[in-house]
């Protein structure tokens, strides 16, 4: 999804000590660390971007403080940013919506 919006995908499933951080990218020139949350029925979304909350957002930074510690980044951007992308899924796996929310957390 992000690779079709013109995002650059840096790291996938990037493990650090503190956790995964789903997904890196690159969107213009800000740095992307985005937090991936699936729930099953219709009304998933809401539950999915609710269940981030602040003590996942604590360790989300303390996952990208990591990255950065680690040297991982290769091409310089001038800004971060976290985003969440919220994805609803019918009990047999099928998505039924996917929303998107840049600088969410």
């Amino acid at each position: 999804m992000l690779a079709a919006l013109g995002y650059e995908i840096l790291e996938r499933n990037f493990r650090t000590r503190y956790g995964e951080l789903d997904v890196i990218a690159i969107d213009d020139e800000t740095l992307v660390f985005c937090e991936v949350r699936t729930r099953v029925g219709r009304g998933a979304i809401a539950a999915a971007l609710e269940s981030i909350g602040p003590s996942k957002r604590m360790q989300l930074r303390k996952m990208a403080a990591e990255w950065f510690r680690l040297g991982e980044s290769e091409r310089p951007t001038k800004r971060t940013r976290f985003d969440a992308i919220a994805v609803a899924i019918a009990p047999g796996g099928r998505v039924l919506a996917l929303e998107h929310v840049r600088g969410a957390l």
